[in-house]
């Protein structure tokens, strides 16, 4: 059996688990289940702290797990990113008193506060640079007032808490993570293991993508194709009203209400948007 590693609590366990029920595996009802066993998939699901993920699947204990890309590059573990997973999106930044002027070369010799200190670490390494990393497990914006560090590097969403502390990010984000699919360096891609990185792509693209149909006259069909290409290319069919014809495309679900405004005033009509539930591409 396939052995998946899945968070079991924090941002990314709801989301994590949901994307599993859209790709067609069982999942845990009670949240103090360890384990779940999907006999009809062939997997076993693991519920772990997200930290562990990626040190059990690199240790080649479990053949795959879902945790964040933050999380893996922190950990040092010998796994890979397989697949993103669109969700669970982070923004990781250096921060420094406000009005300090501080840039990426500043941080050379400085004393750097951080949860990830293995991220950081390698972003050093990676940049040529050197600085005293210090691990605190929370509360990070305050290292700098009380004297324990002279900037901090941590996730930043809104900036509010940085704020609040008298910091502000300066240089440009070491890293945006997301939630991914990982897989031991040293593990195989078992038809189980590519069954699951199929379904779950399928469900990714589901949520990116909505299929517009539209009527358009035959004159103006290759300027309404240009204005939606598809992945591969439009469905065009004939329609019983003579000089029309009818369309249909995948198109990003962020891009719906543009285009539908844009085919309007090129003439279509009949214009629908329809939901993706699953697919394979």
């Amino acid at each position: 059996m396939l052995r998946i590693a899945v968070p079991n609590k924090g941002s990314l366990a709801d989301s994590s688990i949901e994307i599993l029920k859209e790709a067609g595996y069982r999942q845990r009802t009670d949240s103090r289940d360890l384990v779940l066993i999907d006999p009809a998939n062939g997997v076993e699901f693991y519920y772990l702290r997200p930290r562990d993920i990626a040190i059990y699947v690199g240790s080649g204990e479990l053949e795959a797990g879902i945790t964040g890309r933050d999380l893996l590059i922190d950990s040092g573990a010998n796994a890979v990113e397989i697949l993103s997973l669109d969700f669970g999106t982070s923004t990781f930044r250096f921060a420094g008193p406000v009005g300090s002027g501080l840039g990426i070369s500043s941080i050379n010799g400085k004393r750097i506060a951080t949860a990830y200190p293995g991220l950081v670490q390698s972003f050093l390494t990676t940049a040529k640079l050197s600085a005293d990393v210090v691990r605190l497990d929370g509360a990070v914006e305050s290292s700098v007032r009380l004297g324990v560090a002279d900037v901090i590097a941590d996730v930043v969403s809104t900036g509010n808490t940085l704020r609040q502390a008298g910091l502000e990010v300066f240089g440009d984000p070491i890293l945006t993570s997301e939630a991914v699919l990982i897989k031991g360096a040293k593990t195989e891609l078992v038809n189980e293991l590519e069954i699951l990185m199929r379904r779950l792509q399928g469900v990714v693209t589901a949520r990116q993508y909505v299929l517009l149909d539209y009527d358009i006259p035959k004159d103006r069909v290759d300027q309404a194709c240009a204005i939606t290409p598809g992945l591969e290319s439009p469905t065009i069919s004939p329609l019983q009203k003579q000089d029309w014809v009818a369309v249909r495309a995948m198109v990003l679900r962020k891009d719906t209400n543009r285009l539908m405004d844009e085919l309007w005033a090129l003439g279509a009509r009949g214009i629908l948007v329809t939901d993706i539930h699953a697919c394979r591409l």
